[in-house]
């Protein structure tokens, strides 16, 4: 399929551009955690939540960044073994990722031989603070976009978030992490390369278990974003990651944003997102609509309830909408054929 190539837009300071309407953002309504947050204390009252033997998932409330929830809305993930333990993604904040590590030190694990962050977004390794004296690791690409964006992705959520980001400073992963199969104590794990939801999307498959840790690529019950997004690369994947569930690799999917959930419900609400929105800029574009008329359209209803609606859906078409009007410009016209 054709289509706009999504790429970076002039201008557009990274991390401004991943928070796009951060005024959208901060009125919309946040969704109920789904765990005991204080404010008051600062205090994210992150659970860990036994998923399959050894796997953890600390969820984030399904819902868009908002004080209220203490812009916590990602779900990270411990692997524990007899032989080491594996953090995956360390959240939004300094805040978050000391208390990431003192919930896992109630589980009495074994002592953490890596963490890994498995995009360049800012709720995936802003946490990486209170992991110092860990090894963490990150695709290459990801590595270099944290430490692009690093600094925008703080002043950013510090206006948005307020006292939860104090003493919150970008530290990228250090280490660069290569693909392929790995054990973690006696478990069979496997990282693996797959791009769309950003230029190096890296996901977890647990082949003992049937697990998915999908990272970015697959949204539950919420609108996905696209700040770094190429929607043909991200279409794609998603139809691997299904021909994965299908073929019985994978069972359980873990999210990065949405329930945990078997089967592939979160992939294809994505794709079904994805492709009814690249078709829904491309008709926009082609019927001469501007930037404005697009933003006041309805979603059809199957999207309508979902989180972050509609400011998400505000972001994708401000963010996207250029390029589509772009490449329609540049498509030539075919002249009239005029009968003799």
């Amino acid at each position: 399929m054709s289509g706009p190539s999504h790429r970076r837009e002039a201008g557009w300071p990274g991390g401004l551009r991943w928070l796009a309407c951060s005024l959208g953002a901060a009125l919309a309504l946040a969704l109920a955690p789904a765990w005991a947050l204080d404010a008051a204390r600062l205090d994210y009252g992150l659970q860990l939540r036994t998923v399959t033997p050894g796997t953890h998932v600390i969820e984030g409330a399904v819902a868009d960044f908002h004080p209220g929830n203490g812009c916590n809305i990602i779900n990270t993930v411990v692997l524990t073994s007899e032989d080491g333990t594996l953090v995956v993604n360390t959240g939004v904040s300094r805040l978050y990722g000391e208390q990431q590590r003192a919930a896992l030190a109630r589980l009495k694990a074994a002592p953490v031989r890596q963490v890994v962050n498995l995009n360049l977004h800012p709720d995936y390794f802003l946490g990486n603070q209170a992991w110092a004296d860990v090894p963490t690791l990150a695709l290459p690409g990801t590595r270099a976009g944290m430490q692009a964006e690093g600094k925008a992705y703080e002043d950013n959520l510090y206006r948005l978030c307020g006292d939860w980001m104090r003493g919150t400073e970008a530290r990228p992963a250090t280490q660069d992490l290569q693909p392929g199969p790995f054990r973690l104590g006696g478990r069979r794990l496997e990282w693996r390369r797959l791009s769309g939801h950003t230029s190096d999307d890296l996901v977890l498959m647990d082949h003992d278990h049937r697990v998915l840790l999908a990272g970015g690529l697959v949204f539950a019950e919420r609108v996905p974003t696209v700040p770094h997004a190429r929607l043909s690369d991200w279409m794609a994947s998603l139809r691997r990651l299904r021909e994965w569930v299908e073929r019985g690799e994978v069972r359980t999917v873990v999210p990065s944003h949405g329930p945990v959930h078997e089967g592939t419900r979160g992939i294809d609400q994505t794709l079904d997102w994805l492709q009814w929105l690249h078709q829904h800029l491309s008709d926009s574009a082609g019927q001469g609509r501007d930037l404005a008329e697009v933003l006041a359209l309805p979603v059809p209803e199957r999207f309508a309830r979902w989180a972050a609606q509609p400011a998400e859906y505000q972001r994708s078409v401000m963010l996207l909408y250029p390029a589509y009007e772009k490449d329609q410009l540049a498509t030539p016209s075919v002249p009239a054929v005029t009968a003799r």
